[in-house]
C-alpha cells in the first residue's frame, strides 16, 4: 500500500510534467518552422508521393555528398542515403518543427553516416580535441607580421571579368580536390555550413561539437581551400585593386 500511495502523486506529477512539456514544443514549433516547411510536412504526413519525390530530387545529391565525408566509399554513401529517405518516411510524426526540415534530414543522415563510418573505420567521433593537431596553423605564419597584420594578403581577382569567368572553372576543380583532402571533421563542417547552408548552430547540433570547435574546424578547412585555390590559379592569377582596406 505504501507503494501505491507514494507513487500515485509521482506518477500524476511526471503526467503533468509531460504534459507541459508537450505542450510547450507545440507552443514553440510554429515559430522555429517556415509555412513552407510546415506545408510539406503536412504533404508528406498526407501521403502525397509528389511532395516526396519533390523533397528527394531537392536533396538527394546533397545527401549523398554529405555521407561520402563519413563512409568509404560512394556505393555507401547511397547506401545511407537510402537508409535515410527511409526514415524520413518512418519518422515524419516525430518532426517537432523545433529546426528546419533540411536540418532535420541532415540531422538523420549525419547518424546513420557517422554509425556506417564507425563500423567501417572511417569516421573517428568527435570531440572538442579532435582534429586539432598541437601547433597547426589555418594560415601560414609567415604570411603576418610580428604585430599579426598581412605581410603577404589573399589576392582578389575580378571574377567578372573575361579571365576572371575562364578561371572560375580552374577555381572550382582546385577547391573540389581540395575539400575532398581535408580531414573529415573539416570536410563535414566545411560541407556543412558553406555548401549545403547550415547554420552553425544546426551543424553543432548535429555533429555533437561546441560551437567554439565548430568554428576552429570551419575556419582551417576553409583557410586551406583557400590556399590551394591560390596555389592552383597562382600562375595565371592577375590581381586586381581590392575593394577592402588592410588594418
Amino acid at each position: 500500500m505504501r507503494m501505491q500511495h507514494a507513487t500515485g502523486p509521482a506518477v500524476n506529477v511526471a503526467t503533468e510534467q509531460a504534459c507541459a512539456s508537450a505542450s510547450r514544443r507545440a507552443l514553440r514549433a510554429p515559430a522555429c518552422v517556415s509555412a513552407g516547411d510546415r506545408n510539406l510536412v503536412e504533404r508528406l504526413r498526407a501521403g502525397e508521393e509528389a511532395a516526396f519525390l519533390g523533397l528527394v530530387s531537392r536533396y538527394h545529391g546533397s545527401l549523398v555528398r554529405l555521407a561520402r565525408v563519413f563512409v568509404g566509399s560512394h556505393e555507401a554513401a547511397e547506401d545511407v542515403a537510402q537508409e535515410t529517405w527511409l526514415a524520413v518516411l518512418n519518422g515524419l510524426d516525430a518532426f517537432e518543427g523545433r529546426g528546419t526540415l533540411k536540418a532535420w534530414i541532415f540531422s538523420i543522415l549525419v547518424n546513420r553516416a557517422k554509425t556506417r563510418g564507425q563500423r567501417d573505420k572511417r569516421w573517428v567521433p568527435l570531440s572538442d580535441g579532435a582534429d586539432d593537431p598541437d601547433g597547426e596553423w589555418a594560415v601560414d605564419r609567415r604570411r603576418f607580421s610580428a604585430g599579426g597584420s598581412w605581410l603577404e594578403p589573399p589576392e582578389p581577382w575580378a571574377e567578372t571579368s573575361p579571365e576572371g569567368l575562364l578561371l572560375r572553372r580552374e577555381a572550382v576543380h582546385a577547391i573540389e580536390h581540395a575539400l575532398a583532402d581535408l580531414p573529415p571533421a573539416q570536410q563535414a563542417v566545411v560541407t556543412m555550413r558553406d555548401i549545403e547552408g547550415l547554420s552553425a548552430k544546426e551543424v553543432c547540433n548535429t555533429l555533437q561539437v561546441s560551437d567554439v570547435h565548430q568554428r576552429v574546424l570551419l575556419h582551417r578547412g576553409r583557410s586551406k581551400l583557400r590556399a590551394a585555390m591560390e596555389k592552383a590559379l597562382a600562375s595565371t592569377l592577375r590581381p586586381t585593386t581590392p575593394r577592402w582596406s588592410m588594418c
